[in-house]
Protein backbone atom coordinates (compact mmCIF):
# COMPACT_ATOMS: atom_id res chain seq x y z
CA UNK A 1 0.00 0.00 0.00
CA UNK A 2 1.05 3.75 -0.49
CA UNK A 3 2.65 4.76 2.40
CA UNK A 4 1.23 8.33 2.33
CA UNK A 5 -2.51 6.78 2.20
CA UNK A 6 -0.99 4.75 5.49
CA UNK A 7 0.10 7.18 7.16
CA UNK A 8 -2.94 9.83 6.12
CA UNK A 9 -5.58 7.19 7.34
CA UNK A 10 -3.28 6.58 10.23
CA UNK A 11 -2.72 9.95 10.95
CA UNK A 12 -6.27 12.00 10.45
CA UNK A 13 -8.68 9.10 10.44
CA UNK A 14 -11.74 7.89 7.97
CA UNK A 15 -14.29 10.38 7.10
CA UNK A 16 -16.09 9.08 4.65
CA UNK A 17 -19.32 10.83 3.19
CA UNK A 18 -22.34 8.56 1.23
CA UNK A 19 -22.55 10.66 -2.11
CA UNK A 20 -22.96 8.80 -5.14
CA UNK A 21 -21.86 10.39 -8.05
CA UNK A 22 -23.01 9.47 -12.33
CA UNK A 23 -21.56 11.95 -14.54
CA UNK A 24 -20.66 15.21 -15.16
CA UNK A 25 -23.14 16.21 -17.66
CA UNK A 26 -26.42 15.79 -14.43
CA UNK A 27 -28.32 13.16 -16.26
CA UNK A 28 -31.03 12.42 -14.99
CA UNK A 29 -30.64 9.37 -12.52
CA UNK A 30 -32.47 5.73 -12.97
CA UNK A 31 -35.98 5.61 -12.14
CA UNK A 32 -34.73 2.76 -9.94
CA UNK A 33 -33.24 5.27 -7.60
CA UNK A 34 -35.59 8.38 -8.19
CA UNK A 35 -37.63 5.55 -6.71
CA UNK A 36 -35.06 6.22 -3.12
CA UNK A 37 -36.03 9.94 -2.81
CA UNK A 38 -38.80 8.65 0.32
CA UNK A 39 -35.61 7.29 1.84
CA UNK A 40 -32.66 9.30 3.81
CA UNK A 41 -28.95 8.69 2.61
CA UNK A 42 -27.89 5.99 4.72
CA UNK A 43 -31.49 3.60 3.56
CA UNK A 44 -30.04 4.58 -0.13
CA UNK A 45 -26.85 3.81 0.34
CA UNK A 46 -27.97 0.31 2.26
CA UNK A 47 -30.13 -0.26 -0.88
CA UNK A 48 -27.50 -0.79 -3.35
CA UNK A 49 -25.12 -3.57 -2.87
CA UNK A 50 -21.99 -1.61 -4.61
CA UNK A 51 -22.03 0.90 -0.60
CA UNK A 52 -22.07 -2.58 1.84
CA UNK A 53 -18.45 -1.51 2.92
CA UNK A 54 -19.32 2.50 2.99
CA UNK A 55 -22.50 1.33 4.99
CA UNK A 56 -21.01 -0.87 7.49
CA UNK A 57 -18.18 1.87 8.37
CA UNK A 58 -21.05 4.31 8.91
CA UNK A 59 -22.65 1.99 11.30
CA UNK A 60 -19.44 1.67 13.19
CA UNK A 61 -18.44 5.42 13.40
CA UNK A 62 -22.14 5.67 15.20
CA UNK A 63 -22.61 7.93 11.84
CA UNK A 64 -25.70 6.17 10.92
CA UNK A 65 -28.64 8.63 12.94
CA UNK A 66 -26.23 11.88 11.57
CA UNK A 67 -26.27 11.01 8.22
CA UNK A 68 -30.26 10.34 8.35
CA UNK A 69 -30.96 13.74 9.86
CA UNK A 70 -29.64 17.12 7.95
CA UNK A 71 -29.47 17.83 4.57
CA UNK A 72 -26.20 16.60 2.65
CA UNK A 73 -24.62 15.70 -0.20
CA UNK A 74 -22.33 12.69 -0.12
CA UNK A 75 -19.68 11.72 -1.95
CA UNK A 76 -19.81 7.82 -1.62
CA UNK A 77 -17.07 5.61 -2.40
CA UNK A 78 -17.73 2.23 -3.72
CA UNK A 79 -16.67 -1.77 -2.49
CA UNK A 80 -14.68 -1.48 -5.43
CA UNK A 81 -13.07 2.14 -4.48
CA UNK A 82 -12.26 0.61 -0.68
CA UNK A 83 -11.04 -2.64 -2.31
CA UNK A 84 -8.20 -0.54 -3.20
CA UNK A 85 -7.72 0.59 0.76
CA UNK A 86 -5.78 -2.41 2.16
CA UNK A 87 -7.09 -4.57 4.62
CA UNK A 88 -4.92 -3.55 7.24
CA UNK A 89 -5.65 0.06 6.94
CA UNK A 90 -9.47 -0.63 6.85
CA UNK A 91 -9.16 -3.17 10.05
CA UNK A 92 -7.23 -0.14 12.23
CA UNK A 93 -9.58 2.10 11.14
CA UNK A 94 -12.57 -0.01 12.22
CA UNK A 95 -10.43 -0.40 16.02
CA UNK A 96 -10.31 3.90 15.94
CA UNK A 97 -13.62 5.41 15.96
CA UNK A 98 -12.26 8.75 15.68
CA UNK A 99 -10.20 8.27 12.85
CA UNK A 100 -12.84 6.62 11.40
CA UNK A 101 -15.68 8.98 11.81
CA UNK A 102 -12.94 11.86 10.72
CA UNK A 103 -12.29 9.82 6.93
CA UNK A 104 -15.81 9.20 6.93
CA UNK A 105 -16.68 12.54 7.11
CA UNK A 106 -14.50 14.38 4.78
CA UNK A 107 -16.86 12.58 1.93
CA UNK A 108 -19.97 14.80 3.36
CA UNK A 109 -20.70 18.34 2.64
CA UNK A 110 -23.80 20.05 4.05
CA UNK A 111 -26.69 20.50 1.74
CA UNK A 112 -27.82 19.53 -1.34
CA UNK A 113 -25.01 20.11 -3.83
CA UNK A 114 -25.96 18.60 -7.38
CA UNK A 115 -23.73 17.85 -10.00
CA UNK A 116 -25.15 21.13 -12.04
CA UNK A 117 -23.34 22.70 -8.66
CA UNK A 118 -20.89 20.48 -8.73
CA UNK A 119 -19.08 21.41 -11.78
CA UNK A 120 -18.87 25.24 -11.06
CA UNK A 121 -17.28 24.68 -7.47
CA UNK A 122 -13.50 24.77 -6.97
CA UNK A 123 -13.65 23.57 -3.62
CA UNK A 124 -16.01 22.35 -0.64
CA UNK A 125 -15.86 22.85 3.00
CA UNK A 126 -16.75 18.82 4.43
CA UNK A 127 -18.14 18.26 7.43
CA UNK A 128 -14.78 17.06 9.18
CA UNK A 129 -13.84 20.87 8.60
CA UNK A 130 -11.04 20.40 5.52
CA UNK A 131 -11.94 21.21 1.94
CA UNK A 132 -12.34 19.00 -1.23
CA UNK A 133 -10.86 20.15 -4.20
CA UNK A 134 -12.69 19.86 -7.37
CA UNK A 135 -11.87 20.07 -10.81
CA UNK A 136 -13.58 19.07 -14.20
CA UNK A 137 -11.38 17.93 -16.77
CA UNK A 138 -13.17 16.68 -20.54
CA UNK A 139 -16.75 16.68 -19.31
CA UNK A 140 -15.60 14.55 -16.06
CA UNK A 141 -15.40 16.24 -12.39
CA UNK A 142 -12.36 15.07 -10.24
CA UNK A 143 -12.35 15.29 -6.45
CA UNK A 144 -8.59 16.43 -5.28
CA UNK A 145 -7.14 15.04 -8.59
CA UNK A 146 -7.59 12.06 -9.23
CA UNK A 147 -10.93 10.46 -7.47
CA UNK A 148 -13.24 10.66 -10.13
CA UNK A 149 -17.00 11.14 -9.74
CA UNK A 150 -18.45 8.17 -11.60
CA UNK A 151 -22.13 8.64 -11.11
CA UNK A 152 -24.26 11.96 -9.94
CA UNK A 153 -27.43 13.26 -8.53
CA UNK A 154 -28.61 9.48 -6.80
CA UNK A 155 -31.16 11.92 -4.43
CA UNK A 156 -32.57 10.88 -1.47
CA UNK A 157 -34.92 12.82 1.45
CA UNK A 158 -32.22 14.27 3.01
CA UNK A 159 -29.77 14.92 0.06
CA UNK A 160 -27.70 14.10 -2.79
CA UNK A 161 -25.26 11.15 -3.38
CA UNK A 162 -22.22 10.73 -6.11
CA UNK A 163 -20.57 7.90 -6.20
CA UNK A 164 -16.88 8.12 -6.56
CA UNK A 165 -14.10 5.59 -7.38
CA UNK A 166 -11.41 6.32 -5.23
CA UNK A 167 -11.73 6.64 -0.96
CA UNK A 168 -11.05 10.58 -0.08
CA UNK A 169 -8.33 10.96 2.11
CA UNK A 170 -7.98 14.37 4.41
CA UNK A 171 -4.90 16.46 4.14
CA UNK A 172 -2.64 15.63 7.04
Amino acid sequence: MNRRLVACLAAVGLAVGVLSVTSVSGAATSPHKQAGTNKTLVEVAAGDPQFSTLVSLINSAGLASTLSSGSYTVFAPTNAAFAKVPKATLDALAQDKAKLKAVLLYHVVRGRVPASKVVKLTSAKTLNGANVRISVRRDKVYLNGSTRVTKTNVRASNGIIHVINKVLLPPS
